[in-house]
């Protein structure tokens, strides 16, 4: 299956679509991979497709070279000024980011936004624009490490599980290689699902993740390291796909009631541990679909569904759509 197929661009605000011009500003320790990747989207865009689609200036706070958080050390390639101001703004963070925003970043970002500049932010990058009090209202995409902490200074923001989020005028990205997948997904919304998918087999990506994709959050971040009963049994589950456990085997495995098990479930991850179990062979069955050429009933059985008729309508109660269409050619 074609990564092209992997492109739903319509969830995507259509004014992202003018979006030509990007502008980086590179914080004091910013991730370089959540940074590369971001920039080497635009520039396989422009080659594959044989023209200068895209232009991206880099920017610091000062004007002084800023050091990545690996060492290297990135010069700015223009001052931010009015004269030439980019389309969209993207902050790239990293480590202390804390230490890296200070007022006079705060107020170069209101400034911006003030003047209806669509505002970003990758890897710990939103944290400028939560500190400036940017995201407020906003839907917002941040990596699972850092969620906890900043959900808790910034409950105005409306925090998502997705690898990114695109909400009206703000961009932000959870990190690593994340931006690769959401600069894909502007690449489709302006010159189409083909250019998008040229780009991504040039990266050897298997298919292009989308704005509905969750970022993976390891259980134990979202739980705890002390709940180890509780991690114990989603690590037999994700080891059990084809042949799903029984609850009383889960419990018994772990040494716990099966009403234990369930209260644990409900207060940790806000689900029933069945539930939980089924998404997990759901999305499973997703991942077969999208990147491999398994017939639909051959992924019925790997995902420990005996019926097609039953996992038809556990897909489509998940995704909104039914199996076969992941299948479907783009357009």
């Amino acid at each position: 299956m074609s990564s092209a197929d992997a492109v739903p661009t319509e969830s995507l605000p259509t004014s992202m679509s003018a979006l030509a011009h990007f502008g980086f500003l590179t914080l004091p320790e910013f991730s370089m991979i959540a940074f590369s990747s971001a920039i080497e989207v635009l520039r396989m865009a422009n080659y594959v497709g044989r023209a200068d689609h895209y232009t991206w200036s880099i920017y610091t706070p000062d004007g002084a070279p800023v050091q990545a958080s690996n060492g290297i050390v990135v010069r700015p390639t223009r001052p931010l000024d009015r004269s030439a101001l980019p389309d969209v703004l993207i902050v790239c963070g990293g480590i202390r980011i804390r230490d890296a925003v200070d007022d006079g970043t705060r107020t170069m970002l209101a400034q911006l936004a003030g003047q209806d500049m669509p505002l970003g932010g990758v890897c710990t990058g939103a944290y400028a624009l939560m500190s400036s009090k940017l995201l407020d209202g906003y839907r917002c995409a941040v990596h699972w490490e850092n969620r906890s902490a900043l959900h808790e200074e910034f409950p105005l923001v409306k925090f998502a599980d997705e690898l990114f989020v695109i909400d009206r005028d703000r961009l932000t990205c959870t990190g690593g290689t994340a931006p690769i997948d959401m600069m894909l997904n502007l690449v489709g919304l302006r010159f189409g699902q083909q250019l998008a998918a040229q780009v991504s087999e040039q990266f050897i990506l298997e298919r292009i993740r989308s704005a509905s994709d969750a970022q993976p959050i390891p259980v134990y971040a979202r739980v705890g390291l002390s709940r180890a009963e509780l991690i114990e049994v989603v690590r037999l589950m994700e080891a059990n796909i084809e042949e799903p456990l029984s609850l009383d085997e889960l419990a018994r495995l772990v040494r716990l009631s099966q009403r234990h098990l369930q209260r644990m479930f409900k207060f940790y991850l806000n689900v029933s541990p069945t539930h939980y179990y089924l998404t997990l062979r759901l999305k499973r069955a997703r991942e077969m679909l999208r990147t491999t050429n398994a017939p639909i009933a051959r992924v019925t059985a790997v995902c420990g569904f005996h019926s097609p008729c039953h996992f038809s309508k556990a897909y489509r109660a998940q995704f909104g759509h039914a199996p076969s269409h992941e299948r479907r050619p783009p357009g």
